[in-house]
């Protein structure tokens, strides 16, 4: 159960916003209604949110840093939502349970870029950061500029989020019952 109820009264342009939310998730997402107590907030978070990378620098990878920051937070209602269709970008079973346990290196199917890319997403959702030298050397080897502020900016939205919606208390929304990932 959430820490607070969801306000009665929503000003009508946030309520249009969060059908849109709705409609484009195919859930009923609490997270911008409780925002909706603070126009300003749901406003912000609502830019940030329409403003994420979707294909670049791929939506496999994506998917992986958005799934590692999320379970690196410890955020289930993020675990759910992100976790949410991982097979349709290409990732597989083996390659997610690889993910909570820390067992990438051993995963024959995760590309050098990729096994990069997740250990700087767990890096960046973990206090305290900490980015040693020759991590920074490979992903500027591995990455552009453009594509190293998407990385970390779109592990950096995740944790917005999980923040948002921990403090909040706010339950997984029903994604992804069939992903084998543990919503804890």
């Amino acid at each position: 159960m959430a820490l607070i109820e969801e306000p009665r009264r929503i000003n009508p342009l946030l309520r249009v916003a969060i059908a849109v939310s709705d409609r484009v998730t195919g859930r009923r997402m609490l997270p911008a209604r409780l925002l909706a107590w603070y126009p300003r907030a749901a406003i912000g978070a609502g830019v940030l949110e329409s403003l994420v990378a979707h294909h670049e620098p791929s939506e496999r990878l994506l998917k992986l840093v958005r799934i590692t920051a999320s379970i690196t937070a410890n955020c289930a209602f993020c675990v759910d939502m992100n976790g949410f269709e991982y097979d349709r970008v290409g990732i597989t079973d083996a390659e997610l349970r690889a993910l909570p346990a820390g067992t990438e290196d051993a995963v024959a199917t995760f590309s050098a870029a990729e096994r990069l890319a997740i250990d700087y997403a767990r890096r960046i959702s973990r206090s305290p950061l900490v980015f040693p030298e020759e991590l920074t050397t490979a992903l500027r080897a591995a990455f552009t500029e453009r594509e190293l502020v998407i990385l970390a900016t779109t592990a950096a939205q995740v944790n917005y989020w999980a923040r948002v919606i921990q403090a909040l208390g706010i339950p997984p929304a029903g994604f992804t019952e069939a992903c084998p990932l543990p919503l804890e």
